[in-house]
């Protein structure tokens, strides 16, 4: 058995930890000072957000919920989202499968490859 007792794990700002990962999942612990925000984003596998601390505001899909402590959220793969730290939050993310489809530590090398020559076509703007 492993056991992790979230309040007090010292982890940092703009620092994730990861506390677990196997091919099932990865189980991360971030900590998202008051006032900042995890900018829109996605990943590649089912993400669900467990409130462990503090207050958090979360958008998607043009929906928002406030969320406190022993608040689960989840969001497909691919769905984008933004969560805002109300007050100081530590937030407990599970994402499943692990890696997910398209992710790049699931892809092969030639795959990698072919992402890479694909992206140059592209340069930003």
């Amino acid at each position: 058995m492993r056991s992790w007792e979230l309040q007090s794990i010292g982890a940092e700002p703009h620092q994730p930890q990861i506390l677990a990962s196997a091919e099932d999942a990865r189980t991360i612990l971030i900590v998202l000072p008051a006032g900042e925000e995890m900018q829109e984003h996605e990943v590649h596998e089912r993400a669900r957000v467990v409130v462990v601390a503090g207050e958090v505001e979360v958008s998607a899909n043009g929906e928002s919920v406030s969320a406190a402590p022993g608040h689960l959220l989840e969001f497909e793969p691919g769905e984008r989202r933004t969560v805002a730290a109300k007050a100081d939050a530590r937030l407990l993310l599970v994402l499943s499968p692990w890696p997910g489809d398209g992710h790049p530590g699931a892809m092969t090398l030639e795959q990698k490859s072919e992402a890479r020559e694909r992206a140059a076509e592209h340069p930003p703007s």
